[in-house]
């Protein structure tokens, strides 16, 4: 199960905070999967990925209460949780890098706080994608505009290699995504 976070409607569909979102539909758009149905709150694809049965998702609860909707999804599809990859945006990386982890804390993030406290523990894979911290104003305000054309050029870059990241997961998973993935910088020419 591949779930990326992020907030419900068109108002924020291109933002910031909807990078998991983003990443997710980018995904489903390779593999010609369709987000057709909502469970437990969230839009739903089901299908094959490299001949791997996967369910992607998007909670439609509003960012800081997505673990309600990804507790639920789990329990459903008893999926084990080394199986459950959340892909969400990062602050702290810069703009447009990736990094797959296999567990850690929020950092901050509350959207991914609300699934730690919804799933009781932190031990679970992760994808943040960098948004990059603003130069100047409010971090809050920040990830809730949309990216610039420029940056949005070079997040495109970061979502391709977000798919094939969350590929190898799959494939592969957690440990050889990181070796592969983690390594890999994306130019940085767009900040702010």
């Amino acid at each position: 199960m591949i779930v990326g976070l992020g907030n419900p409607g068109q108002k924020y569909a291109k933002s910031r905070h909807n990078v998991g979102f983003q990443c997710v539909d980018a995904l489903a758009a390779v593999y010609a999967l369709s987000f057709d149905k909502i469970q437990f709150k969230a839009l739903t694809a089901q299908g094959e990925i490299e001949d791997v049965a996967v369910v992607l998702a998007k909670p439609l609860t509003f960012m800081n209460l997505s673990g309600q909707s990804v507790r639920s999804l789990v329990q459903w599809y008893q999926v084990g949780l080394e199986d459950l990859l959340v892909v969400y945006d990062d602050l702290d990386l810069p703009l447009g890098h990736i990094r797959l982890r296999a567990s850690g804390g929020a950092g901050g993030h509350k959207g991914m706080l609300s699934v730690i406290q919804a799933l009781g523990t932190q031990e679970f894979p992760r994808l943040r994608v960098g948004i990059g911290r603003p130069v100047r104003g409010d971090p809050e305000m920040y990830v809730l505009r949309n990216f610039t054309r420029t940056q949005w050029t070079l997040m495109k870059r970061a979502y391709d290699e977000a798919v094939a990241a969350m590929v190898c997961f799959l494939t592969e998973g957690i440990t050889a995504a990181m070796n592969r993935f983690n390594a890999v910088v994306i130019n940085d020419q767009a900040r702010g």
